[in-house]
Formats: C-alpha cells, structure tokens, sequence
C-alpha cells in the first residue's frame, strides 16, 4: 500500500509491502543510498530485498528521501543530516501508525550509515540493524574534497558540486566533513549485520570491518565478485543471508 508521512512539510512517499493491514507486530525499513531511491524494478537491491523478506513473513517500509524518487523536496537540499530526519519521522510513523512492536533498520550505502545512526539514537527501539555497503567513508571523501570521482577545494567548498549531473550541495560537503558517524554508531548495542562486495570500488570494505569493530553483536560477511550495487552473481545469496538474519 502506498503511504505518506510529513517532515517540515515536505510529503516522503513510500510504500509498506508484505501486508494488507497497517498495523503489524514488526517491519523493516529500508533505507536506499546517495542520489538513488526506494526502488521501482527488480535488479534494484531494495527492491528484491523487500520481495524476498516479504516472502519471508516479514513487512517492508521503504521510502524515498526527502528530493529523491517520489518524494518532495529539492534534491540540492539533501544532506546526511536532512536524511537523518527523514528516517526520524519512518521510525515515527512505524511506531505510531503502524503500532509495530520490532523495528529492523536496512539500509544501503549512504541509507547504511543514516541506519547506523539512527538504530542509536533509537537503541531503545530498533530490534535489528543491517548496513549492506554502509558508505561512511562519505566523511573521509568530504575531507579530501572527492565524491565519486568529482574533485572540489575541501577548504573552500562552493555553493554547489557537480555529482553525476546532478548538483550536490556545499552543505552537504561541510557537514559531512564533521559528521560523528562512528562515534554515534557504537551506541547501538543490538544485533547487526555487515555486508560488503570485496570489489566495491565506492566504499572501502574498510568501512564495514571498522562497523565491525565498535558493534558489540556484529556478523560482518564480505562477498567475493560483488560490487558497490550488491546485484551480481551472489545477490540471492545476499538476499538470503539478510532475510535468515532477520528472522532469527
């Protein structure tokens, strides 16, 4: 079913599959990366994960963000922390509308690492946590002036960046430079689950062994011959290993 929540009064559009009825006892939100979106096909990662832990019993809640896909909003105002609320108010609407009872926390790339943060400022809340291709190492590039091949002054960031064609704002950049995303992370003392392609040529596998290490109950599984996208010859596996996590 398709569902709508309000955030500064921008409209996130989303979806809840894996039930005909809005109150549930448990769901999994998931969260999509850098200038991507919730998923509309099969061969987006989202997309067949939701399919595959709906097949398992389990409710999916996946959401645009705030600029991206079919959600509100302008694109150029999109930063880690503006994403930040815009899980805020997913986790919000899971407990309030939904009623639900355990909330896992999926997130992808960039999504990794607003899923990180959140399950601890949520550690109260979220049951579970997954960061597959978790990208913080977004804090790493901001500092060196680099985003996926596009070079800037990191001392003098301009208004905006040209990312793919697509502009990318300086504040998105400035606050990068500064974000505590390990810091905030370890505070989440629930069970997590890492996954990472060996040949990520985005994000450094690095990023998820270093998850590894501040996250007391973490399974850290690193995948031969599987990218940044996690779609390649082993994402049934993949699949597979994240819905068994899930569940158990």
């Amino acid at each position: 079913m398709d569902v709508t929540i309000k955030r500064d009064g921008i409209t996130l559009r989303g979806v809840l599959e894996g039930t005909d009825n809005l109150q549930n006892e448990r769901v999994a939100i998931l969260m999509h990366g850098f200038q991507g979106d919730r998923g509309y096909q099969a061969g987006n990662l989202l997309y067949d994960l939701s399919r595959t832990l709906n097949q398992a019993g389990i409710p999916t809640l996946r959401f645009d963000f705030a600029g991206c896909g079919q959600s509100d909003g302008a694109f150029t105002d999109m930063t880690v922390l503006s994403e930040i609320m815009d899980g805020m108010k997913m986790i919000d609407f899971a407990r309030t509308e939904m009623k639900a009872q355990q909330i896992y926390l999926v997130g992808h790339s960039q999504g990794g690492v607003v899923a990180s943060m959140l399950a601890a400022y949520y550690r109260d809340v979220i049951s579970k946590e997954v960061l597959l291709a978790p990208a913080a190492t977004l804090k790493d590039d901001a500092l060196l002036g680099e985003c996926q091949g596009t070079k800037y002054d990191p001392n003098h960031i301009p208004l905006t960046v040209d990312v793919h064609g697509e502009a990318v704002s300086g504040e998105y950049f400035r606050t990068a430079q500064l974000l505590p995303i390990y810091e905030t992370a370890q505070h989440f003392m629930g069970p997590a689950l890492l996954v990472h392609g060996l040949t990520d040529a985005i994000v450094s596998p690095e990023a998820s062994k270093k998850y590894n290490v501040i996250l007391p109950k973490s399974e850290l599984h690193l995948v031969e011959g599987e990218d940044h996208m996690l779609v390649g010859k082993r994402e049934n596996e993949i699949l597979q290993l994240v819905t068994e996590f899930v569940n158990k």
